[in-house]
């Protein structure tokens, strides 16, 4: 289950960056709103998932699963445009997430 929570705050860290974005600098009260629950959510499930696996692999993973995350919402939804090279270190990013999850004990 730890894992779980792990990648569910990796999720909601997406969620309140892609608010943050839709609040255009706070200035829309919903969308603020949104952004700190969103926080709320992806901080206490990192609180959770930390409580038993170690720091040093629950916040890579989480800020790993928010970086790609973000980078998939930009390209789907605002129309965002990568370079070609940009994607290889993206794959190296996953291809990190991934490893970091194969390697660790818990």
């Amino acid at each position: 289950m730890t894992w779980v929570y792990l990648v569910v705050a990796g999720i909601f860290e997406v969620v309140w960056a892609t608010m943050m974005k839709l609040s255009a600098g706070f200035s829309h009260l919903g969308y603020s709103l949104a952004t700190i629950v969103g926080m709320l959510f992806s901080f206490g499930f990192l609180a959770l998932a930390t409580k038993h696996l170690p720091l040093s692999i629950a916040y890579p993973i989480w800020t790993g699963i928010g970086a790609v995350g973000a980078i998939l919402v930009g390209l789907i939804f605002f129309k965002d445009s990568i370079a070609p090279l940009t994607w290889v270190f993206i794959v190296m990013l996953v291809v990190g997430i991934i490893g970091i999850k194969l390697t660790s004990a818990s």
